[in-house]
């Protein structure tokens, strides 16, 4: 059985390291969230003819457009912090949660993945459909596997 987009979550924390954690789901206005993986990938071929691959770390980034601004929201607050303010390193450092919705539920928590990021605001303004602050997802590779518990949007480590 092929298992439907919306069942894997992303949930992107907006407290930019600072207590309590402040998860928003990605998706409202998004067609498509796919982080990219970009492989670090060396091929060599012997004098023999043959082609010997080494794939030896990732690079792994996703891109949020478009991103609407909605008032209230605790992640439009903190992307226009970053822009008010033009932050840089560390300030833009935070960490995303893939949830596998489809994955064995206990006691309302579903199997989860979180990893440390940095947001890049890619541009800001839009069109006439509303403000926009696109922005992109680099993932670090510092993984806690855990699960996450939807209804009160908190990870808990394993």
């Amino acid at each position: 059985m092929k298992i439907e987009r919306k069942y894997m979550a992303h949930y992107l924390n907006a407290a930019f390291g600072t207590e309590p954690d402040s998860y928003c789901r990605l998706g409202s206005d998004l067609e498509e969230y796919s982080p990219e993986m970009t492989a670090n990938v060396e091929k060599k071929q012997n004098i023999l003819g043959q082609t010997s691959v080494v794939i030896d770390g990732y690079q792994k980034q996703g891109e949020v457009t478009p991103y609407y601004a909605v008032e209230d929201d605790p992640l439009f607050e903190k992307l226009q912090a970053i822009l008010d303010g033009d932050l840089v390193l560390d300030d833009l450092k935070t960490d995303i949660v893939e949830v596998k919705l489809w994955g064995e539920e206990s006691s309302g928590a579903y199997p989860a993945v979180k990893e440390e990021c940095y947001i890049e605001i890619v541009s800001y303004g839009g069109d006439t459909t509303g403000y926009q602050i696109p922005f992109n997802v680099h993932y670090t590779g510092v993984k806690t596997k855990g699960t996450f518990a939807v209804d009160t949007k908190t990870f808990t480590p394993a």
